[in-house]
């Protein structure tokens, strides 16, 4: 039996609001010891949020998928895997995830649960760094989760996202709940909210983009 909706939400709430927990808490912790090293802070952000990604995964896909993101749920829904009236539970639940995690990680080093971001994230380099990101996360969660084990998926996102700081010029959000939620802390991993919206709607046509390409790229074997 599948698990009931009730508890799949509250896997991606519970997810998500730790990834943005790491994402957030390390970065703070990144910065506060990095002695104003901005690689160095950089790299540690990095390293604690793709082992997150590890963890959370495994621990979340049997009940829920473990999307923690919605472009990977809208491309779910895209491929009749989710519901449409599902994938707006996910959604909610995500966004709300995310804003608990990084309401979590301000409070854990003494900073107001929500205080608006100045960091500038904006630009055509950084919109198409985040069309990149988007595109390539939905695209490896698609083909590998086609043909390999829950541990090959954990391991895969993980290691793209943790590649795709570096290499992208936006250093990979990729998610919609993230970038809303990383816009209420003027932290390392912050954003400013008047950029949010332009990242988030890279981050829809990146994911679609890739939800079609890799479904036909990779399709279904045995009806799944």
């Amino acid at each position: 039996m599948q698990p009931n909706i009730l508890r799949r939400s509250v896997a991606e709430f519970l997810g998500t609001a730790f990834l943005l927990i790491a994402v957030v808490g390390s970065g703070i912790m990144a910065e506060r010891l990095a002695g104003g090293n901005i690689a160095l802070a950089l790299l540690a952000n990095t390293l604690a949020t793709g082992a997150a990604l590890v963890f959370l995964i495994l621990a979340f896909a049997p009940v829920s998928g473990a999307h923690f993101n919605p472009i990977v749920s809208l491309a779910s829904a895209f491929h009749r895997e989710l519901s449409w009236n599902e994938l707006f539970v996910y959604v909610a639940t995500q966004v709300a995830g995310a804003l608990t995690g990084v309401a979590a990680a301000n409070l854990m080093f003494g900073l107001p649960a929500f205080f608006a971001s100045t960091k500038v994230r904006s630009g055509p380099e950084q919109w198409f760094g985040e069309f990149i990101a988007s595109f390539g996360l939905v695209g490896v969660i698609i083909a590998v989760s086609r043909r390999h084990s829950v541990i090959a998926v954990a391991l895969s996102v993980a290691a793209f996202i943790t590649a795709a700081y570096w290499f992208t010029s936006s250093t990979s959000f990729a998610n919609p709940a993230v970038t809303i939620a990383r816009s209420l802390s003027n932290t390392f991993a912050g954003i400013r909210p008047v950029d949010a919206p332009a990242f988030i709607g890279v981050q829809m046509a990146g994911g679609l983009a890739a939800a079609y390409l890799f479904d036909w790229m990779v399709p279904k074997q045995n009806g799944k």
